[in-house]
């Protein structure tokens, strides 16, 4: 039975065993459906301290306001599934909004934002097991490169051992490979087409098979760099979301990069979190629907 918003906390406090008892009944369905397209919303920022959505630097730190943004979006035709943490997870599993849904599971969030350890990016997160053992579709790890920062190789070889239970579990795992340096103090992703082409080649190659791996890359500066970088791999790959400005024209600049990028041959879907869940204009449930519009 699912309860309400309001009810998650009694029911955590009294009865814990209902998330896995609402995880149990979850109704399942392939990680790819008859579209043959993904269409995932992204809600795995809190854990790293990331709330920030523009110039609100808590936006994401309302949780009740959160979860009725995601059931609003889960609610959209041709929204395939989430990816989040284990307690937005949890919350959705009790609110009955993850049935006939693909679940993905955050799994590194110990690189906080802004933290000197960001780029020892640990896995404090979902583990291969808890995936296989909640009945969940797949997991994500995000892996940043800094060649200068002794923490990156931490993260290489914890990620591809990860990769390797992943498979041990026939679970797929989505890597979000990047490049990355730290300018005046802050971690920034390079985006260039050589950092993203060599962020792809690496994280294509780590683990001992790469059966069950997936990739998620964010579209170059220069979109026109896309199709020569995506020649990189054949792993299958699905974009992630990024900013997409306030203005009407940076937000339609946005959406034809990503439209172009979904053309590619192994570019299978579209993930996005905070630009669908909290847009400029306060509509969730338009600006999911025209991010399924370009699948």
């Amino acid at each position: 039975m699912t309860i309400r918003i309001s009810d998650i906390v009694t029911v955590r406090t009294r009865h814990p065993e209902a998330i896995g008892e609402a995880a149990a009944r979850r109704l399942r369905r392939p990680l790819i459906g008859d579209s043959g397209r993904l269409m995932i919303i992204a809600a795995d920022h809190p854990a790293r301290g990331a709330l920030a959505v523009g110039d609100r630097d808590l936006a994401m730190a309302n949780r009740v306001d959160l979860l009725e943004r995601l059931c609003l979006a889960l609610s959209r035709p041709g929204v395939d599934g989430v990816l989040a943490t284990a307690d937005i997870l949890d919350d959705l599993l009790l609110l009955g909004a993850l049935d006939n849904k693909v679940v993905i599971g955050s799994m590194n969030r110990g690189g906080l934002a802004g933290a000197v350890f960001e780029m020892d990016d640990r896995f404090t997160g979902h583990r291969a097991r808890d995936l296989a053992r909640l009945g969940f579709d797949a997991g994500k790890l995000l892996l940043r490169i800094d060649y200068d920062d002794p923490g990156s190789l931490t993260t290489l070889l914890s990620t591809a051992r990860t990769i390797d239970e992943m498979a041990e579990h026939r679970l797929p795992v989505f890597v979000e490979p990047f490049i990355s340096r730290r300018v005046a103090g802050r971690v920034r992703n390079d985006l260039s087409a050589g950092a993203v082409t060599r962020s792809i080649a690496i994280a294509s190659g780590l683990a001992g098979t790469s059966a069950y791996t997936w990739l998620k890359v964010p579209v170059t500066e220069n979109p026109d760099d896309m199709a020569a970088v995506m020649e990189t791999s054949t792993l299958p790959a699905v974009l992630l979301g990024g900013e997409v400005g306030t203005s009407p024209e940076e937000q339609a600049g946005v959406y034809e990069k990503w439209r172009k990028a979904l053309r590619l041959p192994t570019v299978q879907g579209l993930v996005v979190g905070r630009s669908l869940l909290y847009p400029a204009d306060g509509d969730v449930a338009a600006a999911v629907d025209t991010a399924v519009g370009l699948l």
